[in-house]
């Protein structure tokens, strides 16, 4: 152990070492930036890579090296969390990356199959200190013994499933299985689905995966960043310290309401409103709601206008009777909207087609009207009169009102909320009257509707990069005057000679050194994205894949156009009124069968006692249901009270107080009753986010998806089962949530 002590001791040396040389190239990048002279700062890594390097040297520091692999060749390797050299010259690695080739015998190597392996090595380390080595002999012709071997070659794995919780996730670094480690290091093309019953690892195993990508293609995924999709924000925090404890922070961590940005969707649905905003047929519903906004009038519409007078005196010395007047005929706007209709573009960038074919119109219609000879002759007015009457019908005012009335510009905000404000024929009666509400926040539901609507309007962004030219034209203006004014300044010395002194002009020119003076962005990748609607992800990860309707999928895959994706889940937990459910269901409008399919049937987390529990509750409804097989059995069954209606929060605040106080305790219930209970229970609150880090917390079961607690109290399983159209899923939930005990608390009249 004391050898073992003293290369952690050396690794840490190094790790500070790094650190400080990451802190310092921030500072001197930073100190670049603030000089002014040149924004954009030209070097290898920019201060957003530099402080991401800071974060992750930081987020490591705990559990550096976690193992060692010793190879019948005599060579020995130290796994760790990231990968480490003695320095910058050094080529052999003082430390390897786990997702790094040469560490993957670590997590497969057996004694049939030992890889080349002596021994295996995992080292138990207390902040920097190392407390304890457990040693697994692969080679068993090897007769050498360090006192530190174990006959149980699961005690790391049992040791890391029956320590306390936190209300953090921890990383399994250290305790990945064999097909966990397939499921990891998969090839980050196309589509791969993983399923698995509850405490099969998806999460932890999605989560490693990531970081895996991230190492094997990080130049592509650096650059287009990774999303990852969870069910709520209570979850988003479970599993947040997982991939900075790998060294990867360069991650966007997401709920679905926080995809649209600008918009942060606070309202909630009943379930059958959420069910039908989450139909595929929504993207149709909206596709005709934006033709509807593209009107005709009824016959004719009166337009006013007034000319300025500058045409040629012998078109003006004639009486033209209601010349002041154009008529917008129906006919013309038809064929107006046909052409823009027919260049296939959204509605708002389309919009300027229309405009610019009822100004061509009405200026035809004003030349002819004020240009005609009575006496039959030629058109009196010439091109250029025709120009000014085009400008003038431009600019008009009462014009632009009436283009506005027939083909409005809209946001996709003012489009949804109309549309939900009255949903007019395009739903039934019963379904406008389910999702029928005026004002009032967003909720979940809506997000994926406001994007399907940003998407057929689209962005006239014209005046935007207007503007950005006119700003840039402005800088070069600027930039050639300096420059200017360098050569016209002169050295007296070399004034009767040639110079070979070189000057500004001779090194850069205005465009470029205006291009230095713009504001670099320094944001990381996932940063950016998370501002950008129509950023394209590398990769993206969605766990509780089977919770999302059909129209928060159209959202998912706009954002990933090369369908590079790992979806997780587990189509028996699901719970929300629009989940798919299915995997054909979800994939096949966009890759047809062009996607993979794996399941973890392990349960690591539940103990056998109660995954026994949880199982009945499935089979109730499918006889053939089989629940992933439990690794561990604790020897403690669940427990079960019936009590009266009026001491049920009572008894379940006295059985909170006789839990066990290691790790953490979820109180799960109707969220009906959640109030009642909340005011029993001492330093409990109820409503909004949970804080997962209390020692007690009381959730809802779409709360506690994805996530587990030492001990389980779940009240009123049969008012769980009869809430929802898949209560039989929350119940099956909620009670596979516990790493240890469980307990149940029901009513004589439930």
């Amino acid at each position: 152990m004391q050898n073992e002590q003293q290369f952690i001791t050396l690794l840490y040396e190094r790790l500070d070492a790094l650190r400080e040389q990451a802190e310092a190239a921030v500072g001197t990048t930073i100190r670049q930036v603030s000089t002014g002279l040149q924004a954009r700062v030209e070097r290898d890594v920019s201060v957003a890579e530099h402080s991401d390097q800071v974060a992750a040297l930081n987020a490591v520091d705990s559990g550096l090296c976690f193992g060692r692999i010793d190879l019948k060749d005599g060579a020995r390797h130290h796994i760790g969390r990231i990968g480490m050299r003695q320095d910058d010259t050094e080529r052999t690695p003082l430390l390897i990356d786990w997702r790094a080739p040469v560490a993957r015998p670590f997590y497969l190597a057996t004694g049939h199959e030992p890889m080349g392996l002596r021994r295996r090595r995992h080292l138990t380390t207390k902040g920097r200190a190392v407390t304890a080595l457990h040693d697994e002999i692969l080679d068993l012709a090897d007769a050498t013994r360090t006192g530190h071997e174990d006959p149980d070659a699961d005690a790391v794995l049992l040791a890391a499933l029956g320590s306390a919780r936190t209300g953090r996730m921890s990383d399994i670094v250290q305790t990945i299985q064999a097909e966990q480690d397939r499921i990891i290091r998969a090839p980050q093309r196309g589509v791969l689905v993983v399923e698995g019953g509850p405490g099969t690892g998806k999460t932890a195993v999605a989560l490693h995966r990531a970081a895996y990508l991230l190492y094997a293609y990080r130049e592509q995924l650096a650059r287009r960043a990774v999303l990852i999709v969870g069910p709520n924000p209570a979850f988003l925090g479970y599993i947040g310290e997982v991939l900075p404890s790998l060294g990867e922070t360069g991650v966007l961590l997401s709920t679905m309401s926080e995809l649209f940005p600008g918009v942060h969707a606070t309202g909630t649905d009943t379930q059958q409103a959420a069910a039908v905003k989450g139909r595929a047929g929504m993207a149709d519903v909206l596709a005709r709601v934006v033709r509807d906004r593209q009107t005709l009038p009824e016959t004719v519409r009166d337009i006013d206008h007034e000319g300025s007078g500058t045409l040629p005196e012998p078109v003006l010395e004639i009486d033209h009777q209601d010349h002041g007047t154009l008529l917008l005929h129906r006919e013309m706007a038809h064929e107006a909207r046909d052409r823009a209709r027919a260049t296939g573009l959204p509605h708002n960038l389309a919009r300027p087609h229309f405009a610019f074919r009822i100004i061509d119109a009405l200026t035809a219609q004003l030349t002819d009207r004020l240009g005609a000879d009575p006496y039959g002759g030629p058109n009196l007015l010439g091109p250029d009169d025709i120009a000014q009457l085009g400008k003038e019908i431009a600019t008009s005012a009462e014009v632009h009102a009436a283009i506005e009335e027939l083909w409005p510009a809209l946001t996709p905000q003012q489009l949804v909320a109309d549309f939900l404000a009255e949903p007019g024929s395009q739903l039934s009666d019963a379904d406008a009257d389910v999702i029928r509400r005026a004002g009032g926040p967003w909720t979940p539901a809506d997000v994926p509707l406001l994007d399907e609507a940003a998407e057929l309007l689209g962005a006239d962004d014209s005046a935007e990069r207007a503007a950005q030219e006119a700003e840039r034209q402005d800088r070069i203006s600027y930039a050639q005057g300096v420059l200017e004014l360098s050569q016209g300044s002169k050295t007296y010395e070399f004034e009767d000679q040639e110079s070979e002194v070189l000057a500004a002009h001779d090194i850069i020119d205005a465009e470029r050194m205006a291009e230095r003076q713009e504001e670099a962005d320094h944001r990381s990748a996932a940063a950016r994205a998370a501002a950008d609607r129509t950023w394209a992800f590398g990769h993206i990860i969605v766990d509780e894949a089977q919770e999302l309707s059909a129209m928060a999928w159209r959202l998912l895959m706009r954002r990933c156009p090369t369908r590079s994706m790992t979806l997780v889940g587990d189509p028996a937990q699901t719970g929300d009124a629009a989940g798919c459910g299915s995997w054909w269901q979800i994939l096949y409008p966009y890759v047809g069968d062009r996607w993979e399919h794996t399941r973890l049937g392990v349960n690591y987390r539940t103990p056998a006692e109660i995954m026994e529990l949880a199982a009945d509750v499935r089979r109730s409804e499918d006889p053939a249901f089989e629940p992933p097989r439990s690794v561990r059995s604790t020897g403690v069954r669940p427990w079960e009270v019936t009590v009266s209606p009026d001491k049920l929060a009572r008894t379940v605040a006295e059985r909170v107080a006789e839990a066990p106080h290691e790790g953490r305790l979820a109180v799960i219930a109707p969220a009906g009753l959640q109030a009642a209970l909340a005011a029993e229970l001492p330093d409990v609150p109820s409503g909004g986010e949970p804080d997962l880090t209390r020692p007690v917390v009381l959730l809802d079961p779409r709360q506690a998806k994805g996530l587990e607690f030492d001990t389980v109290i779940v009240v009123e399983p049969e008012l769980i089962r009869s809430g929802s159209a898949h209560g039989t899923n929350d119940l099956y939930v909620a009670l596979t949530r516990p790493t240890q005990r469980l307990g149940v608390v029901r009513t004589d009249t439930a």
